[in-house]
């Protein structure tokens, strides 16, 4: 069989954003039970076709490892039993979220009697392109539904199959809730000129949303012709401050790097105060080094753990996404916040600390998506932040920052309600 043309590709794309467009249309005027039975019937579809689910995982991790991925891309794509029923309960969590289209806010009346508010409305067809993860595909097709918006979703072509059950199991619940089943399409064809082709449909897809590597969101920032929603890099940090709790410090540092290395709210900079390096960083190697974490750091970090190899320029600005920390003991609050913001990627920062003045300095003065006090980086996720899950993480400061949850993918009309006034 012959390759697909680049026109012939273009043509597809252009149909599926159409069909998406008219399905969003329906959303915009369903029911918020529709929309919920919708997203229900998809986790009890899901449920029982989870052998299905696991048998096509599998394939893709076999064609994975034949094409050898490495293993923070294997860790991705694979769907274990627990991540399957947490993929089940993320949709059942979303769909007991509270609806936000419809909702009016700031309702005030002028003086030429005109009350004035803002409608929180959906975006309309989204497009979501992604690598490795196929629970992305349930969590971005029930954020979308839930929103009221189409979903067109393109994932990596090392999940299609993966993929192709899930958004299966979402367009079958659309249908149990008469509801059109091309509010969730998948593009099918592995050709990366589909994504080309998605990126220029000006009127037909709102907003892009991309999840993966830099190479693939740099690729869809220089392209698109429609906007997009974005983060590039999650270099992350913890700063351990003067005074901190030493068992909450090494518990937070440890947590935040070694519970999973692919994803992008792990720490990738440990930063510690002067006064605390000496008596913390031994033990905190010891668990790094025992959970088989390579350790670079600055000449004061080397000089206490001998284990940990100089750190080069490159390696402050590095997203590891795998099992690399790079280490830098500072002077104090002021150099860590320095730090941070000449080499952070905007992502998420946290502080372990027991000085109230100085929590409230970096939440206030740490320019990141988000900013926490004495918990793990690791909590930056839609579903930690009661989201019920997330369709992305955005370092853009415009509309949508953070994990991107529903009310990330609506935005605001004016409405006014006027009971005959007009203007003189």
């Amino acid at each position: 069989m012959n390759a697909a043309t680049p026109a012939e590709i273009l043509a597809e794309m252009r149909t599926m954003a159409l069909a998406a467009r008219a399905a969003s249309r329906q959303l915009l005027a369903s029911a918020t039970d529709a929309r919920n039975q919708a997203l229900l019937a998809a986790a009890d579809i899901l449920h029982e076709r989870r052998e299905a689910l696991s048998e096509a995982n599998a394939l893709d991790m076999q064609r994975a490892r034949e094409n050898d991925l490495d293993s923070a891309l294997l860790d991705r794509l694979e769907l274990t039993p627990a991540r399957i029923d947490d993929m089940l309960d993320g949709l059942r969590q979303v769909a007991a979220l509270p609806d936000p289209v419809g909702a009016i806010r700031d309702m005030r009346t002028r003086p030429s009697g005109i009350r004035v508010g803002k409608m929180r409305v959906p975006l309309g067809v989204v497009g979501i392109i992604y690598e490795s993860r196929p629970n992305v595909t349930a969590d971005a097709a029930s954020l979308c539904l839930k929103s009221g918006n189409a979903a067109i979703l393109r994932g990596g072509s090392e999940a299609l199959h993966s993929n192709t059950v899930i958004a299966a199991a979402m367009a079958d619940g659309l249908a149990v809730a008469g509801l059109d089943g091309a509010a969730v399409q998948l593009i099918q064809t592995r050709d990366r000129a589909a994504v080309g082709a998605l990126l220029g449909l000006e009127g037909l897809v709102d907003v892009v949303i991309p999840r993966g590597g830099r190479s693939l969101i740099e690729r869809i920032s220089k392209e698109a012709r429609v906007p997009v929603i974005k983060h590039l890099d999650g270099v992350c940090h913890v700063y351990i401050d003067d005074g901190a709790d030493p068992d909450m410090a090494v518990a937070i540092a440890v947590n935040a790097k070694t519970h999973r290395y692919g994803t992008c709210n792990t720490m990738e900079t440990l930063l510690i105060h002067q006064k605390e390096a000496a008596q913390l960083l031994p033990s905190l190697a010891k668990a790094y080094l025992d959970a088989g974490v390579e350790l670079r750091g600055c000449a004061r970090t080397v000089a206490i753990v001998p284990g940990a190899s100089l750190a080069t320029q490159e390696d402050w600005g590095m997203e590891y996404l795998g099992p690399i920390l790079s280490v830098c003991v500072v002077d104090d609050i002021d150099s860590a916040m320095a730090h941070i913001a000449r080499y952070g990627s905007g992502h998420t920062e946290a502080i372990v600390t027991s000085d109230y003045l100085r929590s409230q300095r970096f939440l206030r003065e740490v320019d990141s998506a988000s900013v926490m006090v004495n918990a793990s980086t690791r909590f930056a996720d839609g579903f930690e932040y009661g989201l019920g899950a997330e369709i992305g993480i955005s370092t853009d400061k415009l509309h949508a920052r953070g994990p991107v949850g529903l009310e990330g993918l609506t935005s605001e009309k004016y409405v006014v309600l006027g009971e005959g006034q007009i203007r003189s």
